[in-house]
């Protein structure tokens, strides 16, 4: 940016932000600990070359885990400390108590998640008599329940059975004959449709109702209050990242294709499928907001819409839904690495 342009920034900055390394002293710690899908995504760069790791100057250990119920019982378990998963159950972690804050959100999900749907099966409606598998908890199996509800053309929704699954046990049971449909990500999606699956549906349609889902990512809040600064560099190493893909989609989709030893065109297709809105853009009132906006932003209000969502469906208890869900997000990390990145040299 021009030089006075950046010095405007760099003052409006330093007088608004408090440096999170004056707010708690920095401590060692033995490892970090991520919860990931195994799946292809930016931040896997940073697995790939251990950016993380030299960040935080700690090991970092990935846990795998297969849907959004398993992030919630490990954090529940002080198991991780860090987790990028979807915004439905988060949404839902966060309305039954877990000690849990939302620190950014890097992936809003467009054609990654889709329903897809065996041979003559072409509208949802069809689905009617049909078994529907999709990942409980998950931000599939949201976007599935609100295709029916605000998309369909038609289908009786107490007339389409469902099935709660594991990604790998959806691709096992459509193999098996046991589903007929499935609303799942990458790269199991692509496996369905290598069998002759077709794509009915994906999340990105649902924009169009106003409806906005996304991958986030959680911090156990005891683990963010310990290590503020570790924070901070986590999402400057993820945006580091997502910048790398970018830059270069082709190449990075090599790498991780050639690290999760999986077809590089399912790797493609699924990074394709996301949108990534960089710090800055997270932290206007079309995403999370900062601290001053949050309470009005797009993303403290899908939470909500999420969670009642989930109580309508007798996943929550209304009365457990917050009102507001602006508490739950803390957008200083955020701040502070857009900070960084305004008064860097």
């Amino acid at each position: 940016m021009p030089i006075f342009k950046k010095i405007i920034a760099t003052l409006l900055f330093t007088a608004s932000v408090t440096p999170i390394s004056t707010v708690v002293a920095q401590e060692s710690i033995d490892e970090v600990r991520f919860a990931w899908a195994g799946g292809p995504r930016t931040w896997v760069l940073g697995q790939i070359d251990k950016s993380f790791d030299h960040a935080f100057n700690a090991p970092v250990k990935w846990i795998a885990f297969n849907s959004g119920a398993d992030v919630l019982a490990l954090f529940a378990a002080k198991e991780i400390d860090i987790a990028r998963f979807g915004s439905s159950p988060a949404a839902a972690g966060i309305a039954r108590g877990l000690p849990i804050e939302v620190i950014g959100v890097q992936e809003i999900i467009a054609t990654s998640e889709r329903l897809i749907a065996k041979p003559g099966i072409n509208s949802l409606k069809d689905l009617e008599g049909k078994r529907v598998a999709y990942p409980a908890n998950s931000t599939a199996q949201f976007a599935f329940e609100q295709a029916i509800q605000l998309a369909s053309d038609g289908a009786d929704r107490s007339k389409i059975r469902t099935v709660a699954l594991k990604p790998a046990e959806i691709v096992s049971a459509w193999q098996r004959g046991d589903i007929d449909a499935a609303y799942v990500w990458g790269p199991f999606s692509q496996q369905l449709e290598a069998e002759q699956g077709k794509a009915l549906f994906a999340t990105q349609d649902l924009a169009k109702y106003g409806v906005l889902v996304f991958n986030n990512y959680v911090v156990r809040k005891e683990f963010a209050d310990q290590h503020p600064e570790l924070i901070v560099k986590f999402l400057e190493v993820a945006q580091e990242k997502a910048n790398e893909y970018l830059a270069n989609p082709d190449a990075a989709s090599q790498k991780i294709a050639q690290h999760l030893n999986i077809p590089v065109e399912n790797v493609r297709t699924t990074l394709a499928g996301l949108t990534y809105p960089s710090i800055t853009e997270q932290l206007t009132v079309d995403y999370l907001g900062d601290s001053t906006t949050k309470t009005d932003s797009r993303i403290t209000h899908s939470y909500k819409s999420a969670a009642d969502f989930l109580a309508n469906i007798g996943e929550l208890r209304q009365s457990d839904v917050p009102a507001n869900y602006a508490s739950a997000i803390n957008t200083r990390y955020l701040e502070q690495a857009a900070h960084n990145a305004a008064t860097k040299p």
